[in-house]
């Protein structure tokens, strides 16, 4: 059975913050606003740019090599993360929203959804159009008059986020039943989000190149032809307004990379920097509470094959040198056919760490879990890494602090 336009009014919101790094960069430093900026991994030659301002954007840059954005303009600023710079912003960024509402779910460091159903704000004003240009203003007094947003108004997130990308930088647009169709007709497949190169090509293949086609494809094609399964469902609910994607999934796994910068097969080396990504890793699942019952570990090399195992255990994982244990017997378990470049690491099957019987042993030097509190409390009042294990020592510009994409969860 057909299902017909979602009429109802749009009450989801997607806020975008324009070109993030690059943008929180220039408001930070009024001296390199209005010139191209790019936010690089490492700023050397063969970094990797992660942002760039929208005047870099102009000339051609994107996320490309350092080297590749200089040849295309020469004058580039490019600076390194930082970070704590863009979780303060974001920290601002989500307090002003849940002035609004409660309902405030990021998606990333610079992406919010929004849901205003039953909230005063939208009781209080016509529509959501004035609450978001009251957004607007808010985000300039309270993080920079240089920050802009883009905002998207709609029935469900995705078209909230479609709206969201039609009038960038600084947008602000709503999709109803009303233009709908109207809005499909100027879009492209790749402009909706979550279709992919993959998707693209399956939806091709079955003679659907448009936005509107797929709007118009059936029910039983979408679900039985081109995705076989449940998602094509979704896509026919999610393209005529309906809400499919606010399911919040639990906590599976933390874990943390590291692009070995010093290429090598030294395996001192490679355990120091093992145990200062299991310090990270275990900050991390003690911090949100949980305890883990499995390990991995990943290497890559640089005759660009990939080795990876995983161990399950059978007493809880908690502590750092709990972590660093486990995964430095998978370390020692291979040999490596070049030199190591990428070392992998995560801790799986997550639990909640439940208060334990206390221990003979509790409240002394023996008393592993109580010693591990001890460490993160001062890790937390005096910065990250102020007491660390032995073997850590004088790594503080080893596997820096690096900002996390599409997750907040350690924000």
């Amino acid at each position: 059975m057909d299902i017909t336009l979602n009429v109802t009014q749009p009450l989801t919101m997607h806020i975008d913050l324009n070109s993030c790094y690059a943008i929180i960069e220039q408001q930070a430093n009024p001296l390199i606003r209005h010139k191209p900026v790019g936010v690089a991994a490492y700023t050397s030659p063969g970094g990797f740019i992660l942002a760039s301002s929208y005047e870099a954007r102009a000339r051609g840059i994107t996320m490309m090599r350092v080297r590749d954005a200089r040849a295309l303009a020469n004058d580039i600023v490019i600076l390194p993360p930082d970070p704590e710079k863009y979780y303060d912003a974001h920290r601002r960024f989500r307090t002003i929203l849940e002035r609004y509402t409660s309902d405030v779910t990021p998606k990333s460091i610079d992406e919010f959804v929004v849901d205003f159903t039953g909230s005063e704000a939208v009781r209080t004003n016509s529509d959501l159009i004035s609450v978001g240009c009251q957004i607007k203003e808010d985000i300039r007094r309270e993080i920079g008059e240089y920050v802009t947003v883009n905002i998207g108004i709609g029935p469900n997130r995705f078209l909230a986020k479609v709206a969201a990308g039609l009038n960038k930088p600084d947008g602000l647009d709503v999709i109803t039943s009303d233009n709908l169709r109207e809005t499909y007709r100027h879009l492209t497949l790749m402009d909706l989000p979550g279709i992919n190169r993959r998707y693209k090509a399956r939806l091709n293949l079955a003679h659907i190149f448009t936005p509107l086609e797929f709007l118009d494809a059936p029910i039983h094609k979408l679900k039985h032809e081109i995705f076989r399964g449940i998602v094509g469902y979704y896509w026919y609910l999610r393209l005529r307004g309906y809400e499919v994607d606010a399911t919040k999934f639990g906590v599976r796994s933390f874990g943390n990379e590291y692009a070995v910068g010093d290429k090598t097969r030294d395996i001192e080396k490679i355990e120091r920097l093992l145990m200062k990504l299991c310090e990270k890793t275990g900050r991390r699942l003690r911090k949100h509470g949980y305890e883990a019952r499995g390990v991995f570990l990943g290497l890559g090399f640089e005759d660009r094959t990939w080795w990876g195992k995983s161990k399950r255990v059978r007493d809880c994982i908690y502590s750092t040198q709990t972590i660093y244990t486990h995964t430095a017997k998978l370390l020692r378990s291979i040999e490596f056919p070049t030199r190591v470049t990428h070392i992998s690491i995560a801790v799986f099957d997550v639990r909640s760490s439940q208060p334990t019987q206390l221990g003979l042993f509790d409240g002394t030097k023996l008393g592993t879990r109580s010693l591990v509190k001890a460490a993160d409390t001062i890790n937390d009042r005096y910065g990250e890494f102020t007491i660390v294990p032995a073997s850590m020592a004088n790594m503080q510009d080893t596997i820096i602090k690096r900002v996390p994409f599409g997750s907040v969860r350690d924000v």
